[in-house]
């Protein structure tokens, strides 16, 4: 049996899947375009590159993403490539995606139509066909939360600099809508379920989690445990414009505030009742995103 499941991105969900994977006693590869601690260094873009370091795959799992102002240039080739290479090696793929493509559709569910709003939209609905198109598993979830998420459009690297600094916290939108959002040991959780699971293939799942509460409501729980109460400041859009002249990726947020202006809801009811798949509850999210947060940004602010 081929117990080899290579991952594509080392990132904030590429490295707790492969602790996951390792420990069921699968062997793992974790792909990323520099050389590093147990990766090797491809360009997926170039599937006989990519071929390469899938070659004796089982699975590929996708959980790799270009910079955010790079998408336009990166996020097809980086598709189309990995697919090949994957074809190539006969894996199986198994995607992580995110909810762009559905638009401001305020509930959805996998069957909610495909109806970009944005450029990134139209970007993640393109690449989301050619994975379909070749078979591929996909998963989405909706923004991240929790340890590991320093990118998160949120609760990133910002929030709890702030928070732990005794700052403003910055929100998007109205923070007083519902949005939903994902746990990352949730995502890597799910995603070696779908790929260690057999008869999955061209089909779209959405991640079961915790009930969408407004985001100022996760501030505010966030901010007690941490013993702090910051002032929530709310980003304007010109803010973002002017921000991506000195940091590509802010400029890129503006386009995806829709996201935070009208409720924002992922149902993943479909997957809790095929895996008898639960979301973390809520004080384990707080407790082991507060752990993680302390040792990331506490220390840095004092």
């Amino acid at each position: 049996m081929n117990d080899l499941h290579v991952i594509v991105g080392a990132g904030q969900i590429g490295a707790p899947l492969a602790q996951r994977l390792t420990a069921r006693g699968l062997r793992v590869r974790t792909i990323r375009r520099t050389a590093g601690p147990n990766a090797v260094s491809a360009d997926v873009r170039d599937p006989e590159a990519a071929a390469r370091a899938m070659e004796g795959a089982a699975v590929v799992y996708n959980v790799a993403t270009p910079r955010y102002h790079k998408w336009t240039e990166e996020l097809l080739p980086m598709t189309r490539g990995l697919v090949a290479g994957a074809r190539s090696a006969g894996a199986r793929v198994v995607a992580l995606d995110n909810l762009y493509m559905y638009g401001a559709a305020g509930v959805m569910r996998e069957d909610t139509p495909i109806a970009p709003c944005s450029k990134k939209g139209h970007l993640r609905a393109e690449a989301a066909t050619v994975l379909l198109d070749s078979g591929a598993t996909l998963l989405r979830a909706s923004d991240f939360v929790g340890p590991g998420a320093t990118m998160a459009a949120m609760f990133g690297d910002r929030f709890w600099q702030r928070l732990f600094a005794g700052k403003s916290v910055e929100a998007y939108g109205d923070p007083s809508l519902p949005h939903t959002y994902s746990f990352t040991p949730d995502v890597s959780a799910a995603l070696e379920l779908l790929g260690t699971t057999s008869g999955l293939s061209s089909r779209v799942w959405h991640l079961p989690s915790l009930p969408a509460e407004p985001s100022q409501t996760w501030i505010e729980r966030f901010a007690r445990a941490v013993d702090r109460s910051p002032r929530i400041t709310p980003i304007a859009p010109f803010m973002l414009t002017l921000a991506g002249l000195f940091i590509p990726e802010a400029g890129e947020v503006r386009e995806m505030l829709y996201q935070w202006r009208a409720p924002f809801i992922l149902d993943g009811s479909a997957f809790a009742a095929k895996f008898g798949f639960a979301p973390t509850a809520m004080d384990r999210v707080v407790a082991e995103t507060i752990a993680w947060a302390r040792g990331q940004y506490e220390r840095r602010a004092a």
